[in-house]
């Protein structure tokens, strides 16, 4: 079973950036797309972007097109989440999560971590 932790979330003024990492462990990711999620305050839960492992195919949301990048390292084996000219509707509680390829849905899930980003 995989295995996510995040980090690298905080508070920022609207423009800036911020990184966050997701550190996976617990077997070979080589068959999962990781995927970065955030939830906002009595909002639904929304997709912002995701990359295959294998392959490092990405796919965005919309909103944060242009702005997010998503990547990883398979010697750290960790996911990340660049983040540039954030904007205070970026603020949300942001979950890195797996999925086998094929799948419709993410099965696996980390802790998350607070985004916050200030006017």
């Amino acid at each position: 079973q995989v295995q996510l932790v995040e980090s690298g979330g905080g508070l920022v003024q609207a423009g800036g950036s911020l990184k966050l990492s997701c550190a996976a462990s617990g077997r070979s990711l080589i068959n999962y797309v990781m995927g970065w999620l955030r939830q906002a305050s009595g909002k639904e839960r929304e997709f912002v972007a995701a990359i295959t492992w294998s392959e490092g195919r990405t796919a965005y949301a919309d909103s944060v097109q242009g702005r997010f990048t998503v990547s990883r390292n398979s010697v750290k084996n960790t996911v990340y989440l660049q983040m540039n000219n954030l904007k205070p509707e970026d603020t949300a509680y942001y979950y890195c999560a797996a999925k086998l390829r094929g799948e419709s849905t993410y099965a696996i899930w980390g802790q998350g971590t607070q985004v916050t980003v200030s006017s």
